[in-house]
């Protein structure tokens, strides 16, 4: 074989150079040609092209969703309905105020709602217990024995869920919509079999081009029809104070306005319902309502009934 000719011609080279007192440095071609001084040790072994390995590639990483413990001791004293709080006042209010929420996602009325199962918490202005509610409805939905439930944080600029839930900040519903990530490694599975969450995610500069999107569109569309188990809470902005709440209420099927008791006006509950105009499916909680057991005031809720009528009827706050 030529090859076996050449290398041992090297070699052979390499020899007559040392013993003529010269130093060869050992580089690979040197090491091999060392190493072939004769024919018999050099073994040259062809393989036809059609047998060889086709590399393969190595298969694609499987995004699972992070586990996150709630102290659900801690949460509980903080006001939290909770799996295993012991029955209370405010526990029956949610179960009170979630019954009719859940009709309408399993279409026991006259006919079945749109995207449904997707229900936005939202308010008028800051400060009037949406966050509380949008969690603590959360946690009463959890506890069904047919339904699960995602709470998304869409309070883009003002997020506070993981907060109240003891949580540090994660990426969430805006990385989604950017395309940075997938849905399933930026949900945070709890404690709570039943509850997972969505954060809002990192701030962006266009949040609310991005809840306008079709992304966004196309994303709860998905959300809506992928669980039909699932209920997914919105804890939304004020819809007095920004265009994104008005943006995803064009995408619910179901609305909770959180109203608190003396504090809100009615204008203000009118102005707020005449930016929601294309979903039917509007309803009043009563917040912070006086608690005529005690002498101060609680967290008790009253379940309002007649804000799906268009703005200007004859609804009163």
């Amino acid at each position: 074989m030529r090859m076996t000719s050449l290398i041992e011609q090297a070699a052979q080279r390499l020899e007559q150079l040392r013993r003529a007192g010269a130093e060869i440095p050992m580089g690979p071609a040197s090491a091999a040609a060392e190493h072939a001084t004769t024919p018999a040790q050099l073994t040259v072994k062809s393989t036809p092209v059609g047998s060889l390995p086709i590399p393969h590639a190595a298969p694609a990483s499987i995004s699972t969703s992070k586990s996150v413990t709630l102290d659900l001791d801690a949460l509980s004293a903080a006001g939290i309905v909770t799996p295993n709080s012991p029955r209370s006042y405010l526990a029956d209010q949610f179960r009170l105020i979630k019954r009719p929420l859940l009709a309408n996602v399993r279409g026991k009325d006259a006919k079945t709602i749109k995207h449904g199962n997707l229900i936005m918490v939202t308010s008028s202005l800051a400060g009037e217990g949406k966050s509380f509610n949008s969690v603590n409805l959360a946690m009463s939905i959890a506890m069904e024995l047919d339904n699960t439930v995602m709470l998304v944080d869409a309070d883009v600029a003002r997020p506070s869920v993981l907060r109240m839930l003891g949580l540090p900040a994660s990426p969430g519903l805006l990385d989604l919509l950017d395309g940075h990530t997938d849905m399933q490694s930026v949900l945070l599975k709890t404690n709570i079999d039943k509850l997972t969450i969505l954060p809002s995610g990192t701030p962006h500069p266009k949040a609310t081009e991005l809840l306008a999107s079709e992304a966004m569109s196309a994303l709860l569309d998905d959300m809506a029809a992928r669980y039909p188990d699932r209920i997914i809470i919105f804890d939304s902005p004020p819809l007095l104070l920004t265009t994104e709440s008005r943006v995803l209420a064009s995408q619910m099927g179901q609305i909770v306005m959180i109203v608190q008791a003396e504090k809100t006006l009615q204008a203000d509950v009118q102005n707020a319902l005449s930016t929601i105009k294309t979903c039917a499916n509007i309803n009043l909680v009563l917040n912070q309502v006086r608690d005529t057991r005690s002498d101060g005031y609680g967290y008790g809720y009253g379940y309002g009934y007649g804000y799906g009528e268009a703005p200007g009827g004859n609804s009163k706050a």
